[in-house]
């Protein structure tokens, strides 16, 4: 294998100057003066970057106070109001994301490229629904029960206060765009990042303080997720969730104590298909994307691919040799392709995964060792053959840059195999034939699946929702649900002339009778149903 190296970052924790570490965290809600603190470290050296408060039970009794109150006076600001704010934020993102992607990279270890896709991914979403969120919160006229003289509309308001839990993998994106459609509808935000990356969820706060947003309407809590989380789901309206499966369940289970929404992205282990007549040069493209974005650390990374028998070993070749060729490294500089895991607990897993599967018999195609020579937590991109199903990387998440590379002959073979999992987040076909493409993706069961591309094209579609099936996750993100998810439907309907009851001095039985009549010429008129 070839040295993916590039000379390590010797000190990182500068990067961020403390003066400004110190502003963000003033931005939290504390209600005492002293708290205690937890060290944040940096991923590319493991040393501290600074310390952060442990937010407490009372902290986040006042953050809802004022969530509640600043929720009364922004609900009630006009919709286009609102979106011109999402519009601020929109330009703020991308003229300040030099800092953003410093804090990314900072407290993830990614590379700046895979660190980019959030500043993309956040503007396109502040973007979308600033333009098309005040059409899809307009009134809408519904049929009324009698034509004519039932007249039936449809509102919309916002919850509340909505709360959410957000991971380390991607600190900006799933920080914000749940939460910028919570806010076009009125709602407030309570956001729990997760303890590794608060620094990027503070910043982000503050674009949106400088685009607009009212005092009190946007928190960030830092601390311990078993601590606050609870009491959050249980003082907000809606939860919203990305995480682990086993951590959603038990979120969904207090959700439905409390009768509140809830919206939950969890885990996957997503296939990619690869058909006898797929460009196979872009296939190996593909897979290096779809397999090694973010270090493999991202809920849709691909992580089982099948390759059709006539063209797997031409396929392996040139993914190997892709894979290979990539650079590793801990920089903040835009020439490193791969950056580093998180932590070392994601090392050790990473690890034990490959190791596993070694010992059960598999062979490493590429990959398969540490790279402490560059920090502490990175890992080659790892591509694995021959796995057997005693090998838990067969069937649960690793979460990581490694993968397994199957052989199949047939369609059915193919989509019985993807689709043996019990989850269901993304999926990816590749061939020639994108009609054929979309006819195989109908049948595997998969809330996104992606023709000749890795996850970009479903997920950058933000008109269209995403989300799991199975155990990958309740609810969907983006487009109109992502957005309707945080508001209450209610119908306002107004009877005129004709009521609908029998009407004073004519019986039951003769109004059950024009009734039943009108009802079958109501049948057959179009558009009435």
């Amino acid at each position: 294998m070839t040295d993916n190296t590039h000379e390590p970052a010797r000190s990182v924790a500068g990067q961020i100057p403390k003066d400004a570490i110190e502003r963000l965290l003033s931005r939290i809600t504390l209600t005492g003066p002293a708290h205690p603190t937890a060290p944040l470290h940096a991923p590319f050296t493991a040393e501290p970057i600074h310390e952060v408060p442990l937010c407490t039970a009372e902290d986040l009794e006042e953050a809802l106070r004022e969530a509640r109150e600043a929720q009364a006076e922004w609900s009630r600001r006009s919709v286009d109001k609102r979106a011109r704010g999402l519009l601020r934020f929109h330009d703020l993102v991308l003229e300040r994301q030099d800092e953003l992607l410093d804090a990314i990279q900072l407290e993830t270890g990614k590379s700046r490229k895979h660190a980019f896709e959030e500043i993309t991914d956040t503007a396109i979403v502040a973007r979308y629904y600033a333009h098309h969120g005040p059409g899809l919160l307009a009134p809408r006229r519904r049929q009324g029960a009698l034509p004519g003289f039932t007249a039936a509309w449809e509102h919309r308001s916002a919850l509340g206060v909505v709360g959410f839990i957000a991971p380390w993998n991607y600190p900006l994106s799933l920080a914000v765009t749940d939460a910028l459609p919570a806010l076009l509808a009125g709602n407030a935000v309570v956001l729990k990042p997760d303890r590794q990356t608060p620094l990027t969820a503070l910043m982000a706060a503050r674009l949106l303080d400088e685009a607009g947003l009212p005092p009190g309407l946007f928190h960030v809590l830092t601390g311990k997720g078993r601590e606050l989380g609870a009491p959050l789901i249980e003082g907000v309206d809606f939860i919203c969730f990305t995480g682990s499966t086993a951590t959603g369940r038990l979120i969904a289970r207090q959700a439905g104590e409390r009768l509140i929404g809830c919206s939950l992205e969890l885990g996957g282990k997503n296939p990619m298909i690869v058909l006898e007549d797929a460009d196979l040069d872009a296939a190996a493209d593909g897979a290096v994307r779809g397999c090694f974005a973010n270090a493999g650390q991202l809920c849709v990374s691909i992580e089982r691919i099948y390759v059709q028998r006539a063209v797997f070993d031409r396929f392996v070749s040139r993914f190997v040799e892709k894979t290979r060729a990539l650079k590793l490294g801990a920089s903040f500089d835009w020439d490193v392709e791969i950056g580093s895991l998180v932590g070392k607990a994601q090392l050790d897993k990473v690890a034990g995964h490959v190791g596993e599967a070694l010992a059960h018999g598999a062979t490493l195609a590429a990959g398969g060792r540490p790279r402490p020579d560059l920090g502490p937590y990175f890992y080659e991109p790892t591509i694995l053959l021959g796995v057997t199903e005693k090998a838990a990387v067969s069937c649960e998440e690793t979460f990581g840059p490694v993968v397994s590379v199957y052989r199949f002959d047939t369609l059915d073979e193919a989509v019985r195999r993807a689709n043996a999992t019990r989850y269901g987040l993304n999926a990816s076909v590749w061939t020639g034939d994108a009609d054929r493409g979309v006819e195989l993706a109908r049948r595997l069961e998969s809330g996104m699946v992606n023709v000749n591309e890795a996850y970009a094209a479903a997920w950058a579609s933000v008109d269209a929702p995403i989300g799991g099936f199975k155990d990958s996750g309740l609810g969907r993100r983006h487009g109109a649900e992502g957005l309707l998810k945080y508001t209450e439907a209610q119908t306002i309907a107004v009877q005129r002339l004709v009521p609908l009851t029998a009407p004073t001095g004519v019986s039951e039985e003769k109004y059950r009778r024009s009734l039943s009549r009108a009802l079958k010429v109501v049948r057959r008129v179009p558009g009435l149903r």
